[in-house]
C-alpha cells in the first residue's frame, strides 16, 4: 500500500513539473502581449496595454498572411480526409494480398523527413512552373501528409461494424452510398482527429511554404512571424508575442469546436442487433 502511495507520488509530481514546463512559457507570451515594456523573461506588466494587438490587426501584411494560412490547412485538410477515406476503404474492408506491403510502405512513408524531399520537390515545382502557385503548394501538403492519415484512418475504420454497411446493402445503397451515410456518419471522431492533426501540422510548418513560395507577399503566417526578428538579435517581443496569440487561435477554436466528436470515441453497441 505504502509502495502505491510513493508511485502515485512520483506519477503527480512528474505531471506537475512537465506543466509548468508548458505554462510558464504560455504565461510569459500572454504577459508579454500587453505589456508597454516586454522583456525575454516572465514578469507581471506595470502598464497593460493594447497596442501590441492592434499594430498586428492593422496591418494588412498580416492579415493576409492569415488568410493564406487558413486557405492552406484547411485546403490540406479537406484534400487529406477526403482522399484518405477513399485510400482506406479498401484497406479495411478487402482481404487484398498487397495489403501488409502497401501499410509497411506507408509507415516508412510516414518516418519520411520532409527536408529529404523538399530540394527535388522544388526542381519539380520549377519544372512545371509551380513556384508561388498557393494551390499547388496545398496540394503537395496533402500529399505529404496523406501517409499517416490514411494509416489513422483505416485504424478508424477498421472499428466499423462490416455488418452495418451489409445492411445498408442490402437495402439497395452501392458501396459510395455506403461510406456516405454509413460509416462516415460513424466516423466523425476519427475524421476530426485526423482533419486536427492535419490543419495543425500545416498551419504550423514553415519549411515547404519558405521554399516553395517566392514572393513575401504570399507568404502564410508560420514564415512572417520571423519579421519580428530584427538584426543584430534585436526582437520585438510585444509584437512577437501578440502574434503569437492570434496565431494559436485558430487551432485553439478548431479544437474546443471538435473535442466533443473527438471525445466519444466509437460505441456500436447494440447496433448490430436483430
Amino acid at each position: 500500500m505504502r509502495i502505491g502511495k510513493v508511485e502515485k507520488f512520483i506519477h503527480h509530481t512528474i505531471l506537475v513539473v512537465i506543466a509548468i514546463l508548458f505554462i510558464l512559457p504560455l504565461l510569459w507570451m500572454l504577459f508579454s502581449s500587453v505589456d508597454t515594456t516586454p522583456i525575454q523573461s516572465l514578469k507581471i506588466p506595470e502598464q497593460f496595454t493594447f497596442q501590441n494587438y492592434l499594430g498586428i490587426i492593422q496591418n494588412p501584411a498580416i492579415i493576409r498572411s492569415f488568410a493564406i494560412s487558413l486557405f492552406l490547412s484547411f485546403g490540406q485538410s479537406f484534400v487529406v480526409v477526403i482522399v484518405a477515406i477513399i485510400a482506406a476503404y479498401p484497406l479495411s474492408r478487402y482481404n487484398a494480398t498487397y495489403e501488409k506491403p502497401f501499410m509497411y510502405t506507408i509507415l516508412f512513408l510516414t518516418s519520411l523527413p520532409m527536408s529529404a524531399v523538399i530540394v527535388p520537390v522544388f526542381q519539380m515545382f520549377l519544372l512545371l512552373n509551380f513556384h508561388d502557385q498557393l494551390w499547388a503548394v496545398a496540394l503537395f501538403m496533402a500529399g505529404a501528409s496523406l501517409p499517416y492519415a490514411i494509416w489513422l484512418m483505416k485504424n478508424f475504420m477498421d472499428s466499423v461494424p462490416v455488418e452495418l454497411e451489409e445492411s445498408a446493402w442490402i437495402d439497395g445503397a452501392s458501396v459510395w452510398q455506403g461510406i456516405k451515410k454509413v460509416i462516415a456518419p460513424l466516423m466523425v471522431p476519427g475524421i476530426f482527429t485526423v482533419f486536427i492533426f492535419t490543419f495543425t501540422g500545416s498551419w504550423g510548418n514553415f519549411l515547404v511554404p519558405f521554399i516553395l513560395i517566392q514572393t513575401p507577399e504570399n507568404m502564410p503566417a508560420s514564415v512572417t512571424i520571423y519579421q519580428f526578428f530584427g538584426n543584430y538579435g534585436l526582437i520585438d517581443f510585444g509584437g512577437l508575442t501578440a502574434y503569437s496569440v492570434l496565431y494559436s487561435l485558430p487551432v485553439v477554436f478548431l479544437y474546443f469546436l471538435a473535442q466533443r466528436y473527438m471525445s466519444k470515441g466509437f460505441s456500436f453497441g447494440g447496433a448490430t442487433k436483430g
